[in-house]
């Protein structure tokens, strides 16, 4: 059976439609296309079901025939979603309150799919948080009332089956999967006390021993948690408004790890700076951070918080990791250019480097083989369109949004896990009438009156750092390095060989190093030898898997210019 080919929905000033996915990226021959321009658009968990608010009602079609499922009068609704088994379609609407009425409408509307009966309608001020949170098998919902936490179970909305109260709950996640289900909670600190996550297994939410495991810290204005797929941890993303040591202009953050087995620790960055981005594997088993003042370094990280593989230095400022998770996207979007670096994350290998200016979203088709670039409006209001590429780099179609319209989304269609196998991975670029668009080599800028003159080395403003594999026992090695050291191969091989020293000679030689009459030189000699020994020691600790240190790495890349030195104090003896 052939695997199904995922839609694009498209959103934006002129309408809302669906298209086939790639590679033909055409209209979706059963969804009458929609030309009022639609307020908010969803898919639901597993893909079957597509609804948008045209601001005069609510509509709910299947995706596969475009068959009516459900159509609610609902003009005003901003944000929908769907449960995950689809038996609940919740919609939500800016609060509003008359000016003689104490208290407005309900603005959160819990629906049942099948009839369009409302379950239960309930006030929710607050974007942030607006939408219950489900377990996969609805069996418990979850939802912020008033800085406590309200447990639903059944999709019973008319019974509160539990409460997590504590001083002041102010964000919580609960786990994507697995049974029973378990939740994270953030606590904000206050009068000097620290913050604290905690990890908790419903139902057991009271008393001093009821939580999995907890992590306290300071420096945190908001945090970001994520579950990984197995629900088995927690990363937590603490920031700050402000930086106090003024080093960062985005405040400061700091990352935090929470296994439900109850181990805790501070995840050690090798870069001071922010953390952008923190993305894990769908593995579970390892994540990605970005991280650190331009250019941001990558680091994959396992579960015990050590450095597996780091990607060096780059302007990269977010991760996506495949469907599959075979393959690791690093990306710099927003202020930056737009360059994407394709790894292959199992043998940390680049497959492609293609580049997508003005790009303000990103994200990989279920396939795991295509993935959609757009430039959307308000972010950015020129050159709207969207772009469906192979991650080989090729774009494989381009779409503008009409003159004087604007895109606003694109979202990919959800597909059941395990519609699509993992493949091989391809270096080759995938074959395309639009081409592809690998980043060109950068060149310092020369000023017009120097630029009839021969190029000369100049002057970084920052020393770019390589990839080097992590893992113990393991070592990766440079295209560069490889060159110098067959360029240093190649010399000692075309060096004529040295005579045979007299017996006198080697006498001498036995009982101490030759002297070249200079104590000046014989002191220059000695300390670069000296330095020479500093580099082999370096170069074993890394090969055993030791993670060295910035000022470590730069003196590594001195070892030629040494070598060179050593030689010509050599000579002139």
């Amino acid at each position: 059976m052939a695997p199904p080919i995922p839609l694009l929905a498209v959103r934006g000033s002129d309408g809302t439609s669906l298209l086939s996915g790639p590679p033909s990226c055409e209209q979706h021959s059963s969804f009458q296309r929609d030309s009022r321009p639609s307020r908010c658009v969803s898919f639901s968990r597993d893909g079957t079901l597509f609804g948008w608010c045209n601001g005069l009602n609510v509509s709910v079609v299947k995706s596969s025939d475009g068959s009516i499922v459900s159509t609610l009068d609902l003009p005003k609704t901003s944000l929908l979603d769907f449960s995950p088994l689809n038996n609940v379609l919740v919609t939500w609407q800016p609060y509003s309150k008359p000016k003689d009425s104490a208290q407005g409408e309900p603005n959160l509307q819990l629906w049942d799919l099948q009839s369009s009966q409302l379950i239960k309608a309930l006030y929710q001020k607050k974007v942030e948080s607006w939408c219950p949170c489900w377990s996969e098998d609805e069996k418990l919902s979850v939802r912020s009332v008033n800085n406590e936490l309200h447990f639903y179970e059944n999709n019973d909305f008319n019974l509160i089956s539990n409460k997590l109260h504590m001083q002041k709950v102010s964000d919580f996640v609960l786990s994507p999967r697995g049974l029973p289900s378990k939740v994270a909670v953030y606590v904000p600190g206050s009068k000097g006390a620290p913050s604290f996550v905690r990890l908790y297994q419903y139902p057991v939410l009271g008393g001093p021993t009821a939580a999995l495991a907890n992590k306290s810290f300071f420096k945190a204005d908001r945090v970001s948690m994520q579950w990984n797929k197995k629900a088995s941890a927690v990363l937590v993303t603490a920031s700050t408004e402000v930086d106090k040591s003024g080093a960062s202009y985005y405040g400061e953050q700091t990352l935090h790890f929470l296994s439900v087995s109850g181990e805790t620790a501070l995840v050690q960055l090798q870069k001071n700076g922010p953390i952008y981005d923190v993305v894990w594997s769908p593995s579970s088993t390892e994540f990605c951070v970005v991280y650190g003042f331009m250019p941001a370094k990558a680091t994959v990280y396992s579960l015990k918080c050590d450095p597996l593989f780091d990607f060096g230095t780059g302007p990269r400022n977010a991760a996506y990791y495949s469907p599959q998770g075979h393959i690791l996207v690093l990306a710099g979007f927003g202020n930056l250019q737009g360059q994407m670096e394709v790894w292959d994350a199992k043998k940390y290998k680049q497959v492609s480097k293609p580049q997508a200016p003005d790009a303000t979203h990103f994200s990989w088709c279920p396939d795991g083989e295509h993935v959609v670039t757009a430039t959307c409006s308000p972010r950015l209001r020129v050159s709207n369109g969207f772009k469906i590429w192979h991650y080989t780099g090729s774009v494989l179609h381009k779409q503008d949004a009409a003159p004087g319209s604007e895109l606003w989304e694109v979202r990919w269609q959800p597909v059941p896990e395990g519609s699509f196998p993992v493949r091989s991975i391809r270096y080759q670029a995938a074959p395309s009438e639009l081409g592809t668009t690998q980043a060109p080599p950068t060149q310092a800028y020369r000023p017009p009156a120097l630029r009839h003159l021969p190029a000369t080395p100049s002057s970084k403003l920052h020393e770019e750092e390589l990839p080097q594999n992590l893992r113990p026992g393991e070592k990766s090695v440079s295209k560069s390095a490889l060159k110098k050291r067959e360029a240093k191969k190649a010399k000692q091989e075309t060096k004529p060989e040295p005579e045979p020293p007299s017996d006198s000679a080697h006498i001498s030689n036995s009982q101490s190093e030759p002297s070249s009459g200079d104590p000046e030189t014989d002191k220059k000699i000695k300390n670069v030898k000296k330095k020479l020994k500093a580099i082999e020691e370096l170069k074993d600790q890394q090969a055993s898997g030791k993670v060295l240190q910035k000022n470590q790495l730069e003196k590594l890349q001195k070892e030629d210019q040494l070598l060179k030195e050593l030689e010509e104090l050599q000579i002139g003896q």
